[in-house]
């Protein structure tokens, strides 16, 4: 299973540590499935969107990947890729970058050829071969359909996919640089938000997160001075303020840390897949790892 990872510290630019491959001689006992890729996403100064992201095909993919990565931003987006759709190589690697804005998925789409008819001529802006990529070019033309409601482009996209493909799961990450969204669609895989005090639940400690079977781990000392929100596919500490997020649930994070939930999605996707209808390799991405 893919696994995604958000965070917001928006208005303040932080500085973040991110290793996206941890603990790397405990993948071959841990995982039952190695992953296909991984990617780190955040904002410069100015506002640009920088992407750092391999594909997991060679020996020199996993050092990338095993590196630590120490940028500075108001919001960073990380992605631990398992292949359902497309091959190993960097366009199908997540992030994606769309109109300065990134985003990152977890689950599987199919019906591809009726998603590429309903894009039309913004077919052309997908540069690789994944069902994310699609969806996020869907996503981008809603939100440019609606004057720029980021909230209001991704709830429509996801409606006009649970009304019209068959999904397994939506669950997605997307940021500007002084917002955060997340939806969870529908209850296949767990998202999970913390709304992150100074100093953590005690007041004084810096973020110092870990996954699972030694992927992504996430450090900040600059996060014991100010506040976050962060999204993830797991609870990645102790904290016992994360919170699973509802199925069919939007979260926007915005800038001064204010954060607004509801369920855009109260119903069943009309064709929702069960593991069993997925493709052996599909179905292989979406195991828990």
């Amino acid at each position: 299973m893919c696994r995604l990872f958000g965070l917001s510290s928006a208005p303040r630019r932080v500085h973040a540590t991110f290793w996206l491959l941890d603990a790397p001689d405990s993948l071959s006992v841990q995982s039952r499935h190695e992953p296909d890729g991984t990617g780190l996403g955040h904002f410069a100064a100015d506002g640009r969107p920088v992407v750092r992201k391999a594909p997991l095909a060679a020996w020199q993919d996993r050092e990338f990947a095993q590196e630590a990565r120490r940028v500075e931003s108001s919001t960073f987006i990380a992605h631990i890729r398992f292949a359902s759709t497309g091959g190993l190589q960097e366009r199908n690697t997540h992030p994606f970058v769309q109109d300065g804005r990134l985003f990152a998925h977890n689950g599987v789409i199919e019906g591809l050829d009726a998603l590429d008819a309903e894009l039309g001529e913004d077919r052309a802006r997908v540069l690789g071969d994944t069902d994310s990529e699609r969806f996020f070019a869907l996503v981008s033309r809603e939100i440019r359909t609606r004057d720029g409601d980021v909230s209001a482009g991704i709830e429509h996209a996801a409606r006009w996919v649970a009304a019209h493909l068959p999904v397994y799961a939506l669950n997605l990450v997307l940021a500007t640089a002084d917002g955060l969204w997340a939806l969870r669609y529908p209850d296949t895989h767990a998202l999970y938000v913390l709304q992150r005090p100074t100093g953590g639940h005690h007041g004084c400690r810096h973020l110092d997160h870990s996954g699972s079977a030694g992927r992504l781990r996430v450090h900040s000392q600059d996060l014991a001075h100010s506040p976050a929100v962060v999204v993830a596919s797991e609870r990645l500490d102790d904290n016992p303020h994360w919170r699973p997020m509802e199925p069919g649930e939007l979260l926007y994070a915005g800038p001064g840390q204010e954060v607004v939930r509801r369920v855009v999605l109260p119903g069943e996707p009309r064709h929702r897949l069960a593991l069993a209808d997925l493709r052996p390799e599909a179905a292989a991405s979406q195991h828990a790892a």
